[in-house]
């Protein structure tokens, strides 16, 4: 459970519900990604490709979800999956995720996201959130389902209307897909629309990205993996040095976007491509072994919610992630990915090690 040991003004405060949680991730995942990245999709995996990529990647992510359930029911903290991946994998994997996620988000904040993987991210906020939610017993699991079936509309069929009206060659990220699409039907001022849609989706994903990552770094630090002074709290439950410290991060990406695209950015955004994939990887690990350690015990109908078909699921979703890590080897736009995010992990895993002298 969470640790307030160090907090020296105020605490986070219980009252999210499912429908705040359902926002907060919602407006985490229909940012950029939705708007711009849809058209990029189409042009690279044709109309049936991106229709199969996004119903893949929202099956992929319902299952991650669902295992994240399970462990944010039965342990609320706003850690999450960095604080699941501490203790029922390794803390040298714990501290890894955290840092995967924050880089992942700082990136997020300052570019366009590409891929179907970087679309559906921010679906784990509701973990994160759980810690600060009034009844996470009834607010998560509502809350998941409630997501996935929003992204299932908003994607997934968004893509198939896209895919439908916008031929392959005219697709890609110089022009809003949607913009395109509303021209060819003859909708006025289309392109003024999109603007202020995006600019809004974009707002959205901020809040969102700001919300995941200072409540991240306040995680590691209450942990102590970084400096204590970081877990302080404000009399508003927020907790303002993580948030400022994240503020700060983002600008620096925002900065390496433009001073050093092809060098210092071009490594955070490769990182942050694979990052979304590790990350999701180590929930439904986490949930397995939490499973096997609970289960030594407790009886399982003490679960107030449990992953179904567990391991079975879990397993399965841990072979599609793989497949997904393959598959950022094969394609030659997301390699570096992995040229970046292995090193990036190696390094995340010596430091843990020379630090705190366990993995």
């Amino acid at each position: 459970m969470e640790n307030h040991h160090y907090q020296e003004k105020g605490q986070f405060q219980r009252k999210m519900t499912s429908r705040h949680l359902f926002m907060l991730s919602l407006g985490g995942v229909i940012g950029t990604g939705l708007f711009l990245s849809s058209g990029y999709t189409i042009s690279q995996a044709g109309p049936f490709g991106a229709i199969l990529s996004y119903l893949v990647g929202a099956v992929v992510v319902y299952l991650v979800m669902l295992s994240l359930g399970e462990l944010a029911v039965a342990m609320p903290v706003t850690g999450s999956f960095h604080t699941y991946a501490t203790k029922f994998i390794s803390p040298g994997t714990g501290f890894t995720v955290a840092w995967l996620y924050w880089i992942c988000w700082m990136v997020a904040l300052v570019s366009v996201m590409l891929s179907v993987n970087y679309a559906f991210s921010g679906t784990e906020l509701i973990g994160i959130a759980a810690g600060e939610t009034e009844n996470p017993k009834e607010a998560v699991p509502r809350a998941i389902h409630t997501t996935i079936g929003r992204l299932v509309i908003f994607f997934v069929l968004t893509i198939v209307v896209l895919a439908s009206l916008l031929p392959m060659k005219e697709a890609g990220v110089t022009d809003a897909p949607f913009v395109l699409v509303f021209d060819k039907i003859g909708i006025p001022f289309a392109a003024d629309i999109m603007n202020f849609v995006i600019l809004t989706a974009i707002l959205s994903a901020e809040n969102s990205g700001l919300y995941a990552s200072s409540r991240m770094l306040w995680s590691l630090a209450n942990e102590g993996m970084l400096s204590k002074k970081i877990v302080r709290i404000n009399e508003h439950g927020v907790p303002m040095r993580a948030l400022l410290l994240s503020m700060i991060g983002a600008l620096l990406a925002l900065f390496a976007s433009i001073y050093a695209a092809d060098t210092v950015f071009l490594a955070l955004v490769s990182i942050a491509g694979f990052a979304v994939v590790a990350v999701w990887l180590s929930i439904p690990i986490a949930q397995i072994r939490f499973r096997k350690e609970f289960l030594k015990t407790h009886n399982l109908n003490e679960l107030s919610y449990q992953t179904p078909f567990s391991p079975v699921l879990p397993y399965i979703t841990v072979i599609l992630l793989g497949i997904s890590i393959i598959g950022i080897a094969w394609d030659a736009s997301q390699r570096a990915g992995l040229y970046f995010g292995i090193p990036f992990i190696i390094l995340c895993y010596a430091y843990h090690y020379w630090k705190f002298k366990k993995f």
